[in-house]
């Protein structure tokens, strides 16, 4: 029995259709990554290179938050409950983790603010998430970050009621780090 061509051809279609989906998949995650970090959507924060060129009078308040996954065996808070500044005015803040294993462990640390909408706002001019932290046996640090609120908020309508802004981070064990999930399978934390 010969193959209809048009079930030939449908099938192809179908193939092409389902390894498309596949790759778009694929490139979704990098995408809305990026995405998120042009726009502020989610709550991602935004990197600047240097500091406001103004300060206005309005005040803010920035409140900190410090999660650790379950599969890092850290201990991470601030060191500061909340700041109150001025809008453009440059805040330092502390967060401090533990390493409360025997072994070296790497992590790295996502972060967003809340309200979302004021993401696009809240700028960092150096922080410890911006690339990954390795912390010796029972190493226990304080990690700053430098950060301001872009005084174009003052512009934006929808941020009139905004008072507080919330800057809140989650450690996790760094992926790209192998050796630490082998060093991790005798301590009960690897995946």
């Amino acid at each position: 029995m010969t193959a209809n061509p048009n079930n030939r051809k449908t099938g192809f279609i179908i193939a092409g259709l389902a390894v498309g989906m596949v790759a778009m998949s694929f490139a979704a995650v990098p995408a809305y990554r990026a995405f998120c970090q042009v726009t502020g959507w989610g709550g991602v924060t935004q990197r600047a290179e240097a500091e406001a060129d103004r300060t206005l009078a309005r005040k803010i308040t920035v409140q900190f938050d410090g999660n650790v996954n379950q599969d890092l065996p850290w201990r991470f808070k601030p060191e500061q409950v909340s700041q109150t500044l001025h809008i453009g005015e440059t805040g330092l803040a502390f967060f401090e983790a533990e390493n409360l294993t025997d072994k070296p462990i790497t992590g790295r640390a996502s972060f967003n603010v809340s309200p979302a909408k004021a993401g696009i706002y809240f700028k960092k001019i150096e922080c410890f998430c911006f690339t990954e932290q390795t912390l010796q046996p029972g190493e226990k640090v304080s990690m700053p970050v430098t950060y301001f609120v872009d005084p174009a908020l003052a512009d934006d309508k929808n941020l009139d009621e905004v008072r507080t802004i919330t800057l809140a981070y989650t450690f996790f064990l760094w992926d790209d780090a192998p050796e630490d999930a082998g060093k991790l399978a005798g301590t009960g934390g690897a995946p």
